[in-house]
C-alpha cells in the first residue's frame, strides 16, 4: 500500500524552497527520509535550511537558482539527474503573485508570474518526468491554489497561472499513472508565509491562516497515496465547490468589490 514511507531515501527536488510552504514541504519530505535537492533565489537561507536539515540526518544538497530565467530548469536538471543524481520527487512550488489593477501594474512582475508558475513548472516536468516514466516511478506536486478555482480580480494574472497549474497536473497525472508516476495538485488557501507581503496582497490575508506545515503534511501525504487533487482545509474545499454552483460573473462582482485597492489617503 503506497505511504509516504516510500519517500525514504530517494531525491526529492523542492523548487521555491527558501521559505513558506517550500521550507515546509522540504522539512516534511526530509521527516520521512527522502533525500533533499533545494532550489531557490536566496542562497543564505537555503544554506541554513540546508544545514538545519543535515543536523536532524538528512542528506542535502543546494542549487541557487532564479527560476525567472527560462535557462535555469535545464541547468538544475544538468546538476542533478544530468550528474547521475535520480530524482524520483519533484515539487514545484516556486512562484510569486501581484495585487492591484491590471492597467497599472508593472508589466515585468505579471511576465514574471507566468514564467516562474507556468513556464518553469512545464520546463522542469518536462525534463524529469521522462526519467521518472523510464524507471517506472516517481511523483511530481505542483503547489496551486485555491484561487485556480475562480478568476480572482487584482490578482488576476496569479489565479489564472494557478488554474493553469491544477489543470496541467490533472492532465499529467492522467498520462504518467500507467507509467508509475504520481501527480499531486497541491491547492492551499491563505498560509502563514511572505506571499502576502511580497506581493502586496493584503486584502486577501482574512480569515483562518493556515499554518504552512499543515498544508505540506497534508500535501506530501496526499502525493504518497496518487490523489490528483488536494485542499488541504475545509473552507477552501467548501468554496471551491460553491464556485462550480454560482455564476463566474456574480463571483468576480463579489470578489472585485471586497479586494478593490482603497484610495491613498493623501
Amino acid at each position: 500500500m503506497a505511504s509516504t514511507q516510500d519517500f525514504r531515501g530517494k531525491w526529492a527536488l523542492v523548487t521555491g524552497a527558501s521559505a513558506g510552504i517550500g521550507t515546509a514541504l522540504a522539512r516534511e519530505l526530509a521527516r520521512h527520509g527522502a533525500k533533499l535537492i533545494l532550489t531557490a533565489r536566496r542562497k543564505d537561507r537555503l544554506e541554513a535550511l540546508a544545514a538545519e536539515l543535515t543536523a536532524k540526518g538528512a542528506e542535502v544538497r543546494i542549487v541557487p537558482a532564479d527560476l525567472n530565467d527560462p535557462t535555469v530548469p535545464q541547468q538544475i536538471f544538468d546538476s542533478t539527474e544530468g550528474a547521475g543524481i535520480p530524482v524520483d520527487i519533484l515539487v514545484n512550488n516556486a512562484g510569486l503573485g501581484q495585487y492591484g489593477a491590471f492597467h497599472t501594474s508593472a508589466m515585468e512582475q505579471e511576465l514574471s508570474q507566468v514564467r516562474v508558475n507556468c513556464e518553469a513548472v512545464v520546463r522542469l516536468s518536462r525534463l524529469f518526468v521522462p526519467r521518472m516514466a523510464e524507471r517506472r516511478r516517481g511523483w511530481v506536486l505542483v503547489v496551486a491554489s485555491t484561487a485556480s478555482f475562480q478568476p480572482v480580480p487584482y490578482i488576476t494574472t496569479y489565479a489564472a497561472t494557478k488554474a493553469f497549474d491544477r489543470f496541467f497536473a490533472q492532465g499529467l497525472a492522467a498520462e504518467a499513472a500507467r507509467y508509475g508516476v504520481k501527480v499531486t495538485a497541491l491547492c492551499p488557501g491563505p498560509t502563514a508565509s511572505e506571499f502576502f507581503d511580497v506581493a502586496g496582497a493584503g486584502a486577501f490575508k482574512r480569515g483562518r491562516i493556515q499554518p504552512a506545515e499543515d498544508v505540506a503534511r497534508l500535501g506530501v501525504a496526499a502525493l504518497a497515496r496518487g490523489r490528483q487533487t488536494i485542499i488541504p482545509y475545509f473552507a477552501g474545499r467548501l468554496s471551491a465547490l460553491l464556485v462550480r454552483l454560482m455564476p463566474v460573473a456574480l463571483i468576480t462582482a463579489v470578489v472585485e468589490r471586497a479586494a478593490r485597492p482603497k484610495p491613498d489617503a493623501t
